[in-house]
């Protein structure tokens, strides 16, 4: 596999038009729900663009959930560092519900509602419920890169969104995913999750220079 191309660094505008303003924990995950869509899009734009083929249809929506649910866990970790538990436990299941229901709009309308009982948004809280469980096995890094903010992935969990991944893709592709999502796609992702959970949850804190900056009004 090739390096992607250099594609524009993701604009997230991150911070409240009115930080005077106290948000709740249901507003703050509404905001964080729309930028973890974004990312998990980037992710995948930039898959495709190093040559991985993810198709339209089933295996776009296959990657997808595994990439959010992999950024949910990311953000719930950053949450149970920054927030009362009884402030997480309002914030965790406000932003996987968020997520649910976008993915629930795009899957209707590509591939139709789902058949029996369970809807797509159902299928994809089940999903979080089993996923978010293994990554609470992995930790952070006990070395982070200088400009993490707060909870960094250590390496088993990074790879382990990576080892999900493989089985979304063409045989053809499984064998370079993991190093792609380790070496180039995640690092990124990571960083802007980090950032806009900080700059979500503590519109006080000073900005700093960043490459992404999706506005939480």
């Amino acid at each position: 596999m090739t390096t992607p191309p250099q594609l524009p660094a993701m604009r997230i505008k991150s911070r409240w038009f009115r930080s005077d303003a106290p948000k709740s924990a249901a507003e703050q995950a509404s905001a964080m729900a729309f930028i973890v869509w974004r990312v998990a899009q980037q992710m995948l734009k930039r898959m495709r663009g190093a040559q991985f083929d993810i198709d339209a249809g089933r295996p776009y929506f296959d990657f997808m959930r595994e990439v959010l649910v992999f950024l949910i866990a990311i953000s719930d970790r950053i949450a149970h560092d920054r927030l009362s538990a009884a402030d997480r436990q309002a914030f965790t299941p406000a932003l996987v519900h968020h997520v649910a229901r976008t993915l629930q709009d795009n899957e209707d309308a590509l591939l139709g509602p789902a058949t029996g009982a369970a809807t797509h948004a159902d299928t994809f809280v089940e999903l979080v419920n089993e996923v978010v469980g293994h990554y609470a096995e992995f930790g952070a890094d006990p070395e982070p890169p200088a400009d993490a903010v707060g909870f960094h992935p250590d390496f088993g969990f990074v790879r382990y969104l990576g080892a999900r991944l493989e089985p979304t893709l063409p045989i053809k592709d499984r064998r370079w995913v993991i190093d792609q999502v380790m070496a180039i796609e995640t690092p990124e992702a990571v960083g802007i999750v980090q950032r806009s959970m900080r700059d979500l949850l503590d519109p006080a804190a000073p900005s700093r220079p960043r490459r992404g900056t999706l506005s939480g009004d």
